[in-house]
């Protein structure tokens, strides 16, 4: 009986982590290229439930801990990218293109090794200059918010410290606490407990393709599945990443209709269910994994309370939330860019590039960033002289 308890509260742990640490980078993601709020709840609904089904398929048909989540570096470039010509069906219509490019990369490894290809520092940079403006945004909402904001980030400060897996979920706690006691926020007492499915029929045009569905497929891969492949490789697990892409991205295809953006193995929460916290034997972590899936899905059913929360939230202090969720995130990509002195300068040139969020022919800065990174290793990248 005790083996059974410990992976389940682990999964239990991984889901509530998960959930509360970045659902407001998710709804912040689907609101700012147009979703409304009922599009965006039923977009968190959607993540959930087919996260939380693919966590369990994985777990039970593999026997290994393969936790599934929403692409959270994925939503970070949504805010960062803003409306696309055309409004929300065209981001629905980029969503199903960045599934089907992820499935594509599942039946054809070639196309996921070339995304594996891609140079960490510029892949690395790319990332941190999507997630930048999200990041600054506690500093922001201190300055503008001191009163509400200020209880939020001393709360981070304190659990970071001393509890860091609670640390965000308790800093949006302290911001709710914070809206009640300075503004009640009269909206949220007509909050639908459960969110209804809004479908969405999707649109397409060029820019969106490029400047959208392209990034959010080179970032869900580089930032989620490949690092979540890592994790497990890390723990001894020979995970079959073929299987789990093609898995993931079917998913994706299915939750976009609804407003889901991304699907795909969890990174962030990874080790929460396949480390040894989870159960000493390895071979029954799987249980924790199945367990998270089968929360996320249920947590799904607060997406309607979580959005009207949002909505009634001054948004600077909603992005705050979720610019502490991406600190971490923030350090390990900027890492990653400028560890190697030989790739500096093309990682600083995509970073700048990325987080300026220049639009050009309609196409976001995310892509030009990639495009300038590696045209600055292509032009003065050199190769060590042979001895």
């Amino acid at each position: 009986m005790a083996g059974r308890v410990q992976p389940v509260l682990a999964g239990v742990v991984t889901a509530l982590v998960g959930f509360a640490s970045s659902f407001t980078v998710v709804l912040a993601g689907l609101r700012a290229v147009g979703a409304s709020d009922a599009q965006a709840a039923s977009g968190l609904l959607a993540l959930c439930v087919a996260s939380g089904l693919v966590a369990a398929w994985l777990g039970l048909r593999y026997r290994i801990p393969m936790s599934a989540a929403w692409s959270t570096p994925g939503a970070a470039l949504l805010v960062a990218t803003g409306p696309p010509p055309g409004g929300w069906p065209v981001a629905v219509g980029a969503f199903l293109v960045s599934g089907l490019l992820i499935v594509a990369a599942g039946l054809f490894p070639p196309l996921g090794r070339a995304v594996a290809a891609i140079p960490k520092p510029v892949a690395g940079a790319m990332l941190a200059g999507v997630l930048l403006p999200l990041c600054t945004a506690p500093v922001r909402a201190l300055v503008e918010l001191p009163v509400v904001a200020g209880p939020v980030v001393v709360g981070w400060l304190l659990l970071h410290r001393f509890a860091r897996r609670w640390a965000v979920p308790g800093a949006l706690v302290v911001a709710v606490v914070a809206l009640a006691l300075t503004a009640p926020p009269a909206g949220l007492t007509g909050a639908a407990l459960i969110p209804s499915v809004t479908l969405t029929a999707p649109a397409w045009n060029a820019s969106a393709l490029v400047g959208l569905a392209l990034p959010l497929f080179l970032v869900t891969m580089a930032a989620q599945n490949v690092p979540g492949m890592a994790v497990l490789v890390g723990y001894g697990y020979r995970p079959p990443f073929g299987a789990a892409l093609r898995t993931t991205g079917l998913a994706s295809l299915l939750a976009a209709p609804a407003g889901g953006h991304a699907v795909n193995l969890a990174a962030i929460t990874a080790a929460l269910a396949a480390g040894p916290d989870a159960h000493p034997d390895p071979e029954r972590r799987w249980i924790a994994s199945v367990t998270a899936g089968a929360g996320l899905a249920v947590l799904g059913l607060g997406a309607g309370v979580a959005t009207t929360l949002v909505a009634v939230a001054p948004p600077i202090l909603i992005e705050a939330v979720a610019g502490l969720a991406l600190l971490g995130a923030l350090a390990t990509a900027l890492a990653s860019a400028v560890t190697d002195p030989t790739t500096r300068e093309a990682a600083v040139v995509t970073f700048v590039v990325t987080a300026s969020g220049v639009t050009l022919i309609g196409v976001g800065g995310a892509f030009w960033g990639l495009v300038a990174g590696c045209l600055m290793l292509l032009l003065f990248h050199r190769r060590p002289s042979a001895p």
